[in-house]
């Protein structure tokens, strides 16, 4: 499914779930993007970027902060909604969702369209 557009009815409906949840996160920040995680126990985690003088995360390293500073030690997946429709996953900062094993990113735009999937690169840690 890589670089394949998929239409939301063909997410599961826990990845709806973090869609949901990832554009909940940017409509209360007014930013740009979201993201959201799920961890292997099923919790899931949503965060919009941080732009402070002395800190900043983007939506998704904000969103995994959240997980893993609540617990959690591997993820299941992350969405990022907001992400450009022409960057390939690997623009975007998914690298952070691999150091917790995660399975698979999936892009997103504004609306909440996914652009793409991106499995875990050949030889993760997976």
């Amino acid at each position: 499914m890589t670089d394949a557009e998929l239409d939301p009815p063909e997410l599961d409906p826990e990845d709806s779930k973090l869609l949901v949840l990832a554009r909940g996160a940017m409509g209360r920040a007014e930013a740009g993007s979201g993201a959201a995680v799920r961890d292997t126990d099923g919790r899931t985690y949503a965060a919009a970027p941080v732009w402070l003088r002395t800190l900043s995360l983007t939506a998704l390293q904000a969103a995994v902060a959240a997980a893993v500073s609540s617990g959690a030690t591997r993820l299941e997946a992350g969405v990022v909604v907001g992400a450009d429709g022409d960057q390939r996953g690997e623009d975007q900062d998914v690298g952070v969702l691999w150091e917790l094993q995660a399975g698979y990113a999936i892009l997103a735009d504004r609306r909440g369209r996914v652009q793409q999937r991106v499995d875990t690169p050949e030889g993760g840690d997976r």
